[in-house]
């Protein structure tokens, strides 16, 4: 597991943590989980059936980065409670953005409770990059009245910056066989 922070320019309004793991990773899957402590007052974007769709990070989303460690191109996954979802390759740093090819749509399942929510994501493995990976996970939280804050594994700077490789902190080892 790994605890999110929130980037200190954009404090939430009653969210208290987020937390994030992978909970499986196998020939099939790559499966997510991204928890959220203190969602009484959370956004969550309305059903909009699957598909591809930009600009996901203008309210509640979860996202992972993938970078190999032999080089400084990524992969950018978008994920939404609305279902909508898109995954980018990049060259490197905010450079040579294109959408990746995937061979079926990620499936994504969002739990609410009174303080506490729950992102599941499965994501397709035969989409992704060839492992081992350094990952970022970030997730940009919205709650009532428009606040958004942004939490990663790690800021840097002084505005959030979730393609910072620097954020790339975690390691991912090849799948387990299916």
């Amino acid at each position: 597991m790994a605890v999110l922070t929130c980037h200190p320019a954009h404090p939430p309004a009653l969210v208290r943590s987020v937390e994030f793991r992978i909970i499986g990773f196998d020939a099939n899957w790559l499966r997510a989980r991204w928890k959220i402590v203190g969602c009484g007052k959370l956004s969550v974007p309305p059903f909009a059936g699957k598909g591809r769709a930009d600009g996901l990070w203008q309210t509640t989303c979860f996202e992972l980065f993938l970078q190999s460690p032999d080089g400084p191109a990524y992969t950018e996954i978008n994920l939404s409670p609305s279902e909508r979802w898109n995954v980018y390759d990049f060259t490197q740093r905010r450079e040579g953005m294109s959408e990746r090819p995937m061979p079926r749509e990620p499936e994504c399942t969002m739990r609410l409770g009174s303080d506490m929510a729950i992102f599941d994501a499965a994501i397709p493995a035969g989409g992704l990059p060839a492992p081992p990976w350094r990952y970022g996970a970030t997730a940009v939280i919205e709650e009532e009245g428009g606040v958004k804050s942004y939490w990663a594994l790690s800021h840097t700077g002084d505005a959030p910056d979730f393609h910072d490789p620097a954020c790339f902190l975690e390691e991912v080892a090849a799948p387990s066989p299916a």
